[in-house]
């Protein structure tokens, strides 16, 4: 991992265009950056291009990073509103296969794919996915995610409260304390 200040001083050599700073920054932050893309885009290959498109976007907009100490948080946003431009792109598509209706329904059946948090914390809307994951998956703060997604904190803290309200009323019935009434 790269040391801070010298982080700082890679950033500044990238953004008046040394690309050897921009490929070791890049490198650096591949990880996360995948890991983002994977989460929104439930595939590998999806997660991949994804990937692929950031860093492209990132060659070619490094000089207009106003502040070097921010470009994590800057490579981030790139990648989620990507993430975010491809699934807007894929529900506008309408796949004939989706259309006609199978003979019969597959219901789940087992506990362990009840429990799939990914799946529920995928189905929820793009505003509350985006600060749980950012809260609880990349431990940032409601601050930096306010930073992140450029919003008041207020808005931060009420998508994260309704998003894990949501999350407990999809997944309520999944653990037995919660099958129980609770007589007090």
């Amino acid at each position: 991992m790269i040391l801070l200040i010298n982080k700082s001083k890679l950033v500044k050599r990238a953004i008046k265009g040394d690309q050897l700073a921009l490929q070791q920054l890049l490198q650096d932050e591949q990880g996360k950056l995948y890991k983002m893309a994977f989460i929104y885009m439930k595939n590998e290959d999806d997660a991949l291009e994804v990937f692929q498109q950031t860093v492209l976007e990132a060659i070619e907009s490094i000089h207009q990073l106003k502040n070097p100490d921010y470009f994590s948080t800057w490579l981030t946003r790139i990648c989620i509103n990507i993430s975010l431009q491809e699934i807007r792109k894929r529900k506008k598509v309408v796949m004939l296969d989706n259309l006609s209706f199978p003979e019969e329904v597959e219901e789940r059946t087992s506990i362990e794919e009840q429990l799939d948090l990914s799946d529920v914390l995928y189905e929820l809307d793009e505003k509350y996915k985006s600060v749980l994951i950012l809260r609880f998956y990349y431990d940032q703060t409601v601050k930096q995610i306010a930073q992140l997604l450029e919003c008041p904190e207020g808005t931060v803290k009420t998508n994260i409260h309704r998003g894990l309200a949501l999350l407990k009323q999809k997944m309520k019935g999944a653990y037995k304390d919660d099958r129980r009434e609770k007589s007090y």
